[in-house]
């Protein structure tokens, strides 16, 4: 049984609107389903699944905000009122541990997780994962690819069909004078980046995750950490990652990697969707988009798998809600194989699904669909922790900017400042 603890108050919670959860006396129940914005793909998958419901319960949708932090705010503060009305809820992965463990999610019985485990790419399942239990359903996943231009690849004489390393990235941007596309704004993009680095490097953030705060124990002041330390030093320091670095997040780097100065990109498989798009409504030259291959993230030890970051959303219960069995049927509905793969072709989320991958108008949107499935059964979660929030701020404050980070001093003294943090000792 899952531990049901009481909500962090660092939230300053205040009283929640509690909205109605079932429909009229004569019609069936309405399940509210939280969701982070989209292209509609959501509220397709709501409707479909409330017509295969045939009158047992309808779906309605709900937008949540569009930053990922307030999101989780909006919904913590009405699941620590116990609100009634949030049937099924979108969630941001490194939010589910604080939810879980705040006892926001109802338990997945033991054969409906069963069903829902199987044939999913391990980045999600571990995403969706508590202390060794299920307790959201893996929807949509993401994972960052290494974007490149074949002719700078070409001119440096590397073969993009064997793994390559950050190092050998740099060496290239450097003597061809270009830009490597990396997110180092003050921002949750370069919490990823900084995780993606330290998991390649063989290490971890977050050593003891389900520990109490005063018990937490980080990794970052390891070689791991000094080696993720120097290679963001390195582009940061060097200008490689080009003058917008401090600022960049990953629709700045897509900008620049369609430029003239491109050359590497590491980023999430919009990026595809969004080339296209502009060449189809002529605001770029088809020649960049031919220009353009993808491989999988690259290396911090030559030799080793690489890490890479790992995204998306999984549908969580929520413990409150009046129809819970309802809910959780509505949850496997909205994740069967069939909805993610039709999602990921219209509206670009990639599936947690494996199967998925095989479907044929995932196969011709993204030619690339077989490389973010392999990539995903690599990638390395963000530090799952209920305290994810001082973390990954913590980590923000510390690392930035890209110029100033230091392996011989930032990994500890980010260490020593997230551990202040956590033991109330410093604030954010």
């Amino acid at each position: 049984m899952r531990r049901r603890r009481a909500a962090a108050g660092a939230l300053g919670l205040t009283a929640a609107v509690v909205l109605a959860g079932c429909g009229g006396q004569d019609g069936p129940p309405t399940l509210t389903w939280y969701t982070n914005p989209d292209a509609g793909g959501q509220a397709v998958i709501a409707q479909r699944c409330t017509e295969e419901a045939d009158g047992a319960y309808r779906i309605e949708v709900s937008n949540l905000p569009r930053e990922a932090s307030e999101q989780r705010q909006q919904l913590a503060r009405r699941l620590a009122a116990e609100d009634s009305s949030i049937d099924l809820m979108s969630l941001d992965p490194p939010f589910i541990p604080e939810f879980a463990n705040a006892g926001f999610l109802a338990e997945i019985p033991a054969d409906m997780a069963e069903r829902v485990s199987e044939d999913v790419v391990a980045g999600a399942l571990a995403g969706a994962t508590w202390e060794d239990e299920l307790v959201t359903v893996p929807f949509w996943a993401n994972t960052q690819l290494l974007w490149y231009r074949e002719s700078v690849v070409e001119e440096a004489g590397l073969d993009l069909d064997e793994p390559v390393t950050w190092d050998q990235l740099i060496e290239v941007v450097e003597e061809q004078d270009l830009v490597l596309g990396v997110q180092g704004t003050k921002a949750e993009s370069m919490t990823v980046w900084i995780n993606a680095l330290v998991a390649s490097a063989g290490g971890t953030i977050v050593e003891n995750p389900e520990a109490p705060t005063d018990e937490i124990t980080l990794g970052l002041d390891s070689e791991a950490g000094q080696e993720a330390a120097r290679i963001m030093g390195e582009i940061g320091g060097g200008g490689l990652g080009g003058p917008g670095l401090p600022t960049a997040d990953e629709n700045a780097n897509l900008s620049v990697f369609q430029g003239d100065r491109a050359s590497f990109m590491v980023n999430w498989p919009f990026v595809w969707t969004a080339t296209v798009d502009a060449v189809d409504a002529g605001t770029l030259d088809a020649e960049v988009l031919e220009d353009i291959g993808w491989a999988m993230y690259p290396q911090v030890v030559e030799g080793e798998e690489s890490r890479p970051p790992y995204g998306g959303i999984n549908i969580g219960v929520g413990a409150f809600s009046e129809h819970t069995d309802l809910a959780l049927e509505a949850a496997e509905c909205i994740a069967t194989p069939e909805n993610q793969a039709e999602y990921f072709a219209t509206n670009g989320n990639p599936p947690a699904s494996t199967a998925a991958y095989d479907d044929p108008q995932v196969q011709d949107a993204f030619p690339m669909a077989d490389l973010i499935r392999e990539s995903l059964e690599q990638a390395e979660p963000r530090p799952q922790t209920p305290f994810y929030n001082e973390v990954s701020t913590g980590l923000q404050e510390t690392w930035y900017p890209a110029s100033a980070v230091d392996p011989g001093s930032t990994p500890a003294s980010s260490a020593e400042f997230i551990t202040a943090v956590l033991r109330g000792e410093r604030l954010l």
